[in-house]
């Protein structure tokens, strides 16, 4: 083999670099402006941890890649259900088993409120076409839960709609089972404390003030009918099929890698051997010559 030039080996290290760049961004949702001033004190075991952190990330991250493989080849079908109050970190792991992925073979289904029209079609209907195919993940940043959860608190449902949920819903996810879909469902569990400051955080930050809805708002003040509502479903929907695992998430950084090692633990995925890829050399012709672009159609390079 000959020796890489170490102009090339250069730009692969940059370009390296920059991929795991990308982690770090991501984390910046995380710091406080105190943190990112340089103002907040970090002591010795926080900074090891964090490190940790970051490392254990990459690792579970690799593992997802070796997972995402063995579902095409195999063609597994998943159902991954994400739900937990406003603020609990749902979207924050979603990012991050996502992040390295195909979005063609894994993909985050975050259906909003229902039309007029959905309004009127059986409850599960809008849901089902976002069901996998063989070779494929769907994470469901909110799901069919809804009903058990904001439309009960809120009065968005009926008794007689939400007794019926209770009565469906186990033989619905027990169908998708009995046609091949793997259903696991995560709860992000968080204190009244925490969740209070994550408020407190997006109202401050003007980055994060959007993630806030009135509907949110209301939320925090009905936090004793959500956790009614809350251990009524967890009580009525946890099946032998598809059961129901608690991530405790007061913690989000432990809460991501606990919940993607556990994950990782309900699939049976093995490394699956992929072929060598070859990069082909570029075809050159003679009679090709490139045409200049045009000045007025650059976008100005200011960084």
């Amino acid at each position: 083999m000959s020796p890489i030039d170490p102009e090339l080996l250069r730009r692969l290290h940059r370009d390296l670099a920059d991929h795991y760049d990308e982690e770090l961004e991501l984390e910046l949702e995380d710091r406080t402006f105190e943190e990112l001033e340089g103002r907040a004190e970090v002591d010795d075991e926080e900074r090891a941890f964090r490190r940790l952190y970051f490392r254990e990330l990459l690792r579970l991250q690799g593992e997802l890649v070796k997972l995402q493989s063995w579902v095409v080849s195999t063609g597994h079908k998943v159902v991954i259900v994400f739900e937990g109050r406003d603020a609990a970190g749902k979207g924050g792991v979603i990012k991050r088993i996502t992040q390295r992925l195909n979005p063609r073979v894994c993909r985050v289904a975050a259906l909003p409120a229902p039309n007029d029209r959905e309004r009127t079609q059986w409850y599960f209907q809008r849901y089902v076409s976002h069901l996998p195919a063989a070779g494929e993940m769907v994470l469901f940043d909110r799901s069919w839960y809804n009903r058990a959860g904001v439309e009960r608190v809120m009065g968005f449902c009926n008794d007689e709609q939400y007794e019926e949920f209770f009565r469906s819903v186990p033989e619905f996810e027990k169908m998708l089972v009995r046609s091949g879909i793997q259903v696991i469902k995560y709860w992000f569990s968080i204190t009244d404390d925490e969740q209070e400051i994550r408020f407190m955080g997006r109202i401050h930050d003007p980055l994060k003030q959007w993630k806030l809805s009135p509907m949110d708002l209301e939320s925090r003040r009905r936090w004793e009918d959500y956790t009614r509502a809350k251990e009524i479903m967890l009580e009525r929907t946890h099946i032998p099929e598809a059961p129901w695992w608690v991530v405790q998430a007061v913690d989000k950084k432990r809460a991501r890698l606990n919940c993607i090692d556990h994950l990782l633990g309900q699939m049976p995925y093995v490394e699956t051997e992929l072929p060598m890829v070859v990069l082909p050399q570029r075809e050159r012709h003679d009679d090709y010559a490139r045409n200049p672009v045009p000045e007025n159609m650059m976008v100005p390079e200011k960084y």
